[in-house]
């Protein structure tokens, strides 16, 4: 029952209440002693309340459940440990720029900074991978404590908020007031764009000739797709989308060059070194899509659009700075495009799309009759519904992923970006499959990534959460393997992983309450990706045996230029026979 404002409540009750009230419908957590009192009314509560195993499940969880639904996330923990696991989610919703609110326990006012029994300064240790951070010491302070966290979390770049309540704060009683305005000195986002940066901006892309939509995250985050596939109709400038932002422009449009970087498409990456035009939206210039920076695009002028005035110029030099939301700034630029000439791009176009028809992405077959990791995974794209949402772990997996789906539509792809954290892929595909419980939910994970997070699948079967992880076996770390064997010598220290037997991955899923499968050739592969489709009682985990020499093509060397590219071993494109 909702409580009336004046009503005394004890400020966990006063906490229920207001998430009640800024509308959370989920929360993935584990209690313990500081954040306890809160626990009780929870109890009560129409929040569904989702018991982790790990604090850092909780925190990833609650990324993916954003995610998949547009939401706010929600993670609970308690002080010292309980809270310092919480870390590695909120620094990935930091980096990736997702909505999340973690709610802290602390002890008790009085013993802050005495060292007491599971008490850590999580307000100062997470200062740096916060957008804002609460110490909530009073009762009467709750209620606007959380209505200012969710308020920051989910405007202007959207963010992780950490709110901290000692444990005497919890169990006070104060008359119950929500906030009827938030007054926050200084936090303003821009959204509205400039008129005369949008003017010329405009004008640039009219008098290009080799135009780039490099289009980022944000674009996602701003829910910008239908805007962003209106300007590229109108104007028909390739667009490349970068990791954060597969799905935003549908990989089958023919003015996709799919993902620039480090592991990026050939098209993709010439397509930013060749440009005499960059239109960035909602992107950082980061280190692994531009490579050796001074080297980057040293012929582009550069159009910034982004709704963090500190991102823009903070990496590369800006012609036109853009603050404001992209959704609002593709709008604009499409009004005035509308009335101006088109960009002459006819020949880029082309030379474009030659490169991308003759440098498609590519795996040498398997030995012995093993599976080749691409293969399985492009083979689940093309089974998989599709409005399958996937979800990655982190490293060779991930980059085959993020070239072999089928990224047509936006907010079905969820991985770790900035941060590249190992142990996303399990909790995130949780909290993604409670946001949409009606869509199937696939994760691709690699077997180390896999044995950081697992006993999530505990969660999932408890909670009747049935999603399908595939576990790209290699038995090897393979990224760090991979750079081991072009730039160690293959010298592979410390990134065997086990024999082929250990874990059993199918008997470790049957004993968490999942199916456990497994398949080690072609015809076994079909098979299980056959029965994993069909179950949706209960979690599926897939164990494919692959070989673990596969690496990912193509490849820009770290600290190197994008003109340093390799389509395999050895082996560059021929930039200048297809590029102006």
């Amino acid at each position: 029952m909702a409580k009336q404002d004046g009503e005394l409540l004890t400020g966990a009750e006063a906490l229920v209440e207001s998430l009640e009230r800024v509308g959370v419908e989920v929360a993935f957590g584990i209690p313990g002693g500081a954040i306890l009192p809160a626990y009780d009314p929870l109890f009560d509560s129409t929040i569904r309340h989702i018991l982790t195993r790990h604090e850092q499940g909780a925190g990833h969880a609650a990324e993916g459940y954003a995610l998949a639904s547009g939401k706010i996330g929600v993670c609970i923990a308690t002080s010292g440990p309980g809270a310092t696991n919480l870390v590695t989610p909120i620094a990935n919703a930091y980096m990736d720029s997702t909505p999340l609110v973690a709610i802290t326990g602390q002890v008790n006012s009085a013993a802050i900074g005495t060292d007491a029994f599971q008490e850590a300064d999580i307000r100062g240790i997470t200062m740096p991978i916060t957008k804002h951070s609460f110490l909530v010491k009073e009762t009467k302070d709750i209620p606007l404590a959380v209505k200012e966290a969710f308020h920051i979390a989910g405007t202007g770049r959207k963010g992780p908020v950490l709110v901290d309540i000692a444990k005497d704060a919890l169990s006070s009683k104060a008359p119950f007031v929500w906030p009827s305005e938030l007054d926050l000195p200084g936090y303003k986002p821009t959204v509205t764009p400039h008129a005369r940066q949008i003017r010329a901006a405009a004008k640039l892309i009219s008098e290009s000739r080799r135009p780039v939509l490099y289009v980022g995250g944000g674009v996602m985050a701003a829910h910008a797709h239908r805007e962003l596939a209106e300007l590229v109709d109108l104007t028909q400038i390739p667009v490349v989308t970068t990791l954060m932002a597969r799905g935003v422009f549908p990989d089958s449009h023919e003015l996709n060059m799919g993902m620039p970087g480090m592991h990026g498409t050939v098209a993709a990456v010439g397509a930013l070194q060749k440009a005499d035009l960059l239109v960035a939206l909602g992107t950082r210039f980061d280190d692994r899509v531009t490579g050796k920076l001074d080297s980057f695009a040293v012929d582009a002028k550069v159009i910034h659009a982004d709704i963090d005035p500190a991102e823009i110029g903070k990496n590369k030099p800006v012609d036109v700075p853009i603050v404001g939301d992209v959704r609002e700034t593709l709008r604009e630029l499409a009004k005035v495009l509308a009335d101006m000439p088109a960009p002459d791009a006819d020949a880029w176009r082309a030379q474009l799309g030659t490169m991308k028809d003759r440098y498609q992405p590519r795996w040498d077959q398997a030995p012995d009759g093993k599976l080749s990791p691409q293969e399985v995974i492009k083979r689940l794209g093309e089974l998989a519904p599709a409005d399958t949402i996937f979800v990655t772990g982190v490293g060779q997996h991930q980059m085959w992923a993020a070239h072999y789906l089928p990224h047509q539509t936006p907010n079905t792809w969820l991985n770790s970006g900035g941060a590249g954290t190992m142990g996303y892929c399990v909790p995130a595909a949780m909290g993604a499959k409670v946001a949409a419980p009606d869509r199937m939910v696939w994760g691709i994970d690699g077997d180390g990534c896999f044995q950081m997070t697992n006993q999530e699948l505990v969660t999932c079967a408890v909670n009747n959460i049935p999603i399908k992880i595939a576990v790209i076996n290699n038995n090897v770390l393979g990224m760090v393997r991979q750079w081991q064997s072009l730039f160690y010598e293959n010298r592979y220290s410390n990134t065997d992983l086990a024999t082929e037997t250990w874990p059993n991955f199918p008997m470790l899923a049957e004993a968490m309450g999942c199916v456990g499968l497994r398949a080690t050739n072609e015809e076994e592969m079909e098979d299980v990706l056959a029965k994993a489709m069909q179950i949706n009682d209960r979690p599926v985990v897939v164990e494919f045996v692959v070989h673990k020499d596969a690496m990912v093509w193509p490849m820009v060397p770290a600290g190197t230029s994008n003109d340093e590219i390799k389509v395999a071993r050895d082996m560059a494109p021929e930039w200048e026979e297809e590029v102006l």
